[in-house]
């Protein structure tokens, strides 16, 4: 349980790392160079992305190359987890007419905790050797 926690500290820390990184890219593409508020949101996304994934590749879970394995995974569960945040958002405040913090407070607590089970289990986990005849 303790080696779980440590974990999930440290997935924690890289997530705030990488959300560190996405809020400073935006300010800086959108403040110094003009750019499109939706360009710089979309290089910074991938930005932390890139920041997210070696840090949980090689901190959080410790895994050991097999990037063309690993990464197309941790993608995908960044994009399922942007769109259950949408849809979390969505559901909250237009679906029940709940006040945007509400949507919110449950994407922050939900998206996180999902995405580090799915990475722990999937993205990161150790490969199914092959049953043997």
């Amino acid at each position: 349980m303790r080696a779980l926690l440590g974990q999930a500290a440290r997935f924690g820390t890289v997530g705030l790392a990488a959300t560190a990184l996405h809020v400073a890219v935006v300010l800086a593409l959108v403040e110094l160079l003009a750019v499109p508020v939706l360009s710089a949101n979309l290089l910074a996304f991938c930005a932390a992305l890139a920041l997210s994934y070696w840090g949980n590749h090689g901190w959080t879970f410790a895994a050991r190359g097999r990037h063309e394995h690993h990464f197309p995974r941790f993608a995908a569960i960044a994009l399922a987890g942007l769109v259950l945040n949408q849809g979390i958002m969505a559901g909250a405040v237009s679906g029940l007419g709940l006040d945007y913090r509400i949507g919110l407070a449950v994407v922050v607590v939900v998206v996180p905790l999902l995405s580090f089970l799915a990475n722990r289990a999937w993205a990161f986990g150790a490969p199914r050797q092959p049953e043997r005849p």
